[in-house]
């Protein structure tokens, strides 16, 4: 029997980070000490008050099924939310729960793209959008942000970008995996451009937002053009902030007719998110955030250790992060000093060598890149910056 695999799913490949930390676990589980720097997530375990609310839904039998979108408790708290922390008003219908950040944009892209049109994606990119795009038959443009530029993109660049059959772009800022963030004046150059095509819709993804710790407080583009209210979606979630990637909860919020769409899609792949998992984001939520600003502190501190021990390798460049856990630094002078071809070769070079895992930048459509999380103990990155200086130098 041949067995036919679809044609949408070909050209598809796994998760570049999925594989990463499935490869370091079986070294480990084959007696390897390696240093995992590639993970996104934190390594702090989810605040007690959220778990306890977790425990209590089980408790109190809140086990059913939901509505699709969530339950009226957890979409009244996103609401609350953005009016409080970021200025916009929404309405029940114009918020939806999914099963994390990722379902909010797979939902997405299915809603709006038709064959053939094109999805503007920013790069360095997270690795999931490309994939996400073609799975709902549209072709990324990507516009490349290198390290001279800040990794990021110019309103000329977004210009030059934008076609007939240009349907959406993406903005993640912060950014996994740069750590970079975009100021109020530069999401407003990037906004004006936008404003003169009514057509495309401007996705912001959100999920660090509140991991800043320099530069000017969070925006989004549609603090500074709210012209694009119309077209403008914001996605987010509660796995990066609270610790909770593994409890699966992400949100949308946008105009009213794009989300009910969105909100059919989900009804016919995983209807709703997890019940108890959205008791414990409504406790994230509505709870105390003193968890958050403690993590933010210890993620600056711990950047700014990585930051300068990068600095001490010969022939790496890096720029410093206003937020996220991630450093991107370039490596290609590394590389042609140790005979080196490719980021991936390198990564695989720092596992068996230096017992460090990263992910390799080309994962983020930037090659000659390594992603570093300092998401691990401070024990763990002098362990491991004292090895990339003995093994790169």
């Amino acid at each position: 029997m041949n067995l036919q695999i679809s044609d949408r799913v070909h050209p598809m490949s796994p998760s570049s980070t999925s594989a990463l930390a499935t490869r370091t676990s079986e070294l480990r589980a084959a007696g390897h000490e390696i240093i995992g720097m590639g993970a996104g997530e934190l390594d702090f375990d989810t605040p007690e008050h959220i778990k306890k609310a977790a425990k209590d839904a089980i408790d109190h039998g809140f086990t059913k099924y939901t509505p699709v979108d969530g339950i009226p408790e957890l979409k009244q708290a996103v609401i609350n939310k953005f009016s409080k922390e970021n200025q916009l008003e929404y309405s029940m219908k114009q918020v939806m729960v999914s099963c994390g950040c990722k379902q909010t944009l797979y939902n997405l892209a299915q809603a709006v793209l038709n064959e053939g049109d094109e999805v503007i994606i920013p790069a360095p990119y997270w690795v999931s959008y490309p994939d996400i795009i073609k799975l709902a038959s549209g072709t990324p443009v990507f516009i490349h942000a290198d390290i001279k530029q800040g990794f990021k993109i110019t309103s000329k660049q977004l210009e030059v970008a934008i076609t007939k059959k240009t349907r959406l772009i993406f903005i993640n800022s912060p950014s996994n995996p740069t750590g970079v963030h975009y100021s109020p004046e530069e999401l407003a150059e990037l906004g004006a451009v936008l404003e003169q095509y009514p057509n495309i819709i401007v996705a912001t993804d959100d999920i660090y937002e509140h991991m800043l710790w320099e530069g000017t407080p969070f925006k989004n583009i549609l603090n500074v053009c709210p012209n694009l209210c119309n077209r403008r979606v914001i996605l987010n979630g509660v796995s990066k902030a609270y610790s909770m990637t593994g409890w699966r909860i992400g949100y949308a919020a946008g105009p009213e007719l794009l989300i009910q769409k969105m909100k059919t899609i989900q009804s016919q792949s995983t209807s709703n998110p997890s019940s108890i998992s959205q008791y414990a984001a409504l406790a994230a939520i509505e709870g105390d955030q003193s968890f958050v600003h403690e993590v933010v502190s210890t993620l600056k501190e711990r950047h700014d250790f990585v930051y300068k021990a990068l600095h001490k390798i010969d022939g790496i460049e890096c720029i410093p992060c206003q937020g996220t856990f991630y450093i991107f630094p370039n490596i290609q002078k590394v590389m042609s000093r140790l005979g080196i071809n490719t980021d991936v070769e390198f990564s695989e070079f720092l596992i068996d060598k230096a017992k460090i895992a990263v992910v390799p930048g080309s994962a983020f459509g930037t090659p000659n890149h390594i992603r570093v999380s300092f998401a691990t103990s401070m024990e763990n990155l002098e362990v491991a910056m004292q090895s990339l200086q003995k093994n790169l130098n």
